[in-house]
């Protein structure tokens, strides 16, 4: 049984030729720093929801280190071993990051709980003045990671989230200033609260395609049985079986198949024409066929 390839395999990243590294680094840099300035500006005014911001902003940082490297290691060139390359390494940094992230604001939500039983006193003209700085560095993160966020699932990842920390730093501005003004003590773990369930709601959302991606899901953009009746429509096609669509990285899909031609019917000329529709239709660079006579052991779909 003859078999077609058309590979598309790329020894680096389209798009991604390290020019964004800097911005990341820096990103990275001022993450740190503002975290260090919020613990210690929380542990002095007695606030969780200050703390808590420390924490996201902390995990930020993580998650952009996580990303730089895996970023790095993704343009490895394909070798005899990992001949599909390293564009996995990305995705799995992002399953890391998001899993973090959602044991964090659980312990986050926890700790908001047991505050708001219990809540102690809190300095809101500290709480305001760092959470006010917070805004402006997430701000400034947020646009150094906008152009690299463009070809990378981290750092698209870690974008969004700088521009919810933006929204919850806000949120911890609010609280400061009505425990300053109303002293409403009960406002931060409140405030906690929303900021554990926001996250916790974000990263579940951005955790699945990263899930499907390692568990071989059809792309979520592409419907397999619409694929199977296109090929099975193209003329010189008696049928198919054996359709496998998935995603090997966030960038690249690949399918296999095994094709069944009608009599009389060259293969690479019916190959030819199932290629390019699904270039041209669906995007598909990378498929694999195996072709099939009607009257072949394999044509009932039994191997």
């Amino acid at each position: 049984m003859p078999h077609d390839h058309a590979h598309g395999h790329r020894h680096h990243r389209q798009g991604d030729d390290g020019k964004g590294d800097w911005q990341v680094a820096a990103a990275v840099a001022v993450n740190l720093f503002l975290t260090v300035a919020q613990i210690v500006g929380g542990i002095v005014a007695g606030s969780v929801a200050l703390i808590a911001d420390a924490i996201h902003n902390f995990s930020d940082a993580l998650a952009l280190i996580i990303a730089f490297a895996a970023r790095r290691i993704a343009r490895l060139p394909a070798n005899p071993d990992m001949s599909f390359g390293y564009g996995r390494a990305e995705v799995i940094a992002a399953l890391v990051n998001y899993t973090v992230l959602i044991v964090i604001c659980l312990w986050l939500g926890y700790s908001a709980v047991e505050r708001l039983i219990d809540p102690p006193p809190v300095q809101g003209m500290i709480v305001m003045l760092l959470a006010g700085v917070a805004l402006v560095v997430d701000l400034a993160t947020a646009a150094l990671t906008y152009g690299p966020s463009r070809d990378s699932m981290n750092i698209r990842a870690a974008f969004l989230h700088n521009l919810s920390d933006a929204g919850t730093s806000v949120a911890v501005i609010v609280s400061g200033f009505l425990v300053l003004w109303y002293d409403w003590r009960l406002a931060d773990p409140l405030i906690t609260l929303v900021i554990s369930v926001w996250i916790l709601w974000q990263s579940l959302a951005e955790i699945g395609p990263a899930i499907r991606i390692l568990m071989l899901g059809a792309p979520s953009d592409l419907d397999p049985q619409e694929i199977r009746k296109r090929i099975v429509g193209i003329e010189g096609v008696a049928g198919m079986h054996h359709l496998h669509l998935w995603q090997i990285d966030e960038e690249r899909n690949s399918l296999e198949a095994h094709l069944v031609l009608a009599e009389g019917q060259e293969p690479p000329v019916v190959l030819r024409r199932v290629k390019a529709m699904l270039e041209d239709d669906f995007g598909l660079k990378h498929t694999t066929f195996e072709v099939e006579r009607s009257g072949d052991t394999c044509a009932g779909g039994s191997c």
